[in-house]
């Protein structure tokens, strides 16, 4: 009988402990949620990235015209990783050149934000140009029209959610990838 009072005085406890910190329970489950997503995205992720997820950073930035993904080695001497960096991203450019975004929608799935309007757009509608850069390689993209800048950018935020430690929103050039 005393381990029947002990569970939900238990859980009084930690709901306690979460309220003194400033979550509630809806905070909380979401906070759960969100890494769930993140878990189920990186183990999707080996199907199409050829590099380790947790060896690189991806990094986003937007501008005006478009935006930048780069994906860079967390240890720019990690040849093995550069290299494969960079010839994952030589190939998506040429996949999403055609329409095709099938790797991003495996990995985040169909209904990712922006993607339905990126893989819409007809060829040439879209320029990505490729870049290799210290510890990795970029991608430019520059949209022909507004509403596909904002798809890009919608886009882009939904990596940066799924992607979670291993992304981050780029805010200069070249972001050291190393912090």
């Amino acid at each position: 009988m005393r381990n029947a009072t002990f569970v939900p005085v238990l859980l009084l406890a930690c709901s306690g402990a979460a309220q003194a910190q400033g979550m509630d329970h809806a905070a909380h489950m979401a906070g759960m949620a969100k890494a769930q997503r993140q878990a189920e995205v990186a183990s999707r992720g080996v199907d199409v990235m050829p590099f380790s997820l947790p060896a690189t950073r991806h990094i986003f930035t937007k501008s005006a015209v478009g935006g930048v993904q780069q994906v860079v080695a967390r240890q720019a001497t990690d040849t093995a990783q550069v290299t494969l960096v960079r010839r994952h991203l030589r190939e998506i450019r040429e996949q999403f050149l055609k329409g095709d975004f099938s790797g991003p929608a495996h990995i985040h799935g169909h209904a990712m934000p922006g993607l339905a309007e990126l893989r819409a757009a007809p060829p040439g509608r879209i320029a990505i140009t490729y870049q290799d850069i210290e510890g990795g390689a970029q991608l430019t993209y520059a949209p022909s029209d507004a509403a596909l800048v904002t798809a890009l950018h919608r886009w882009f935020d939904a990596q940066l959610s799924d992607h979670g430690k291993d992304a981050m929103a780029g805010h200069g050039h070249h972001p050291n990838p190393g912090k």
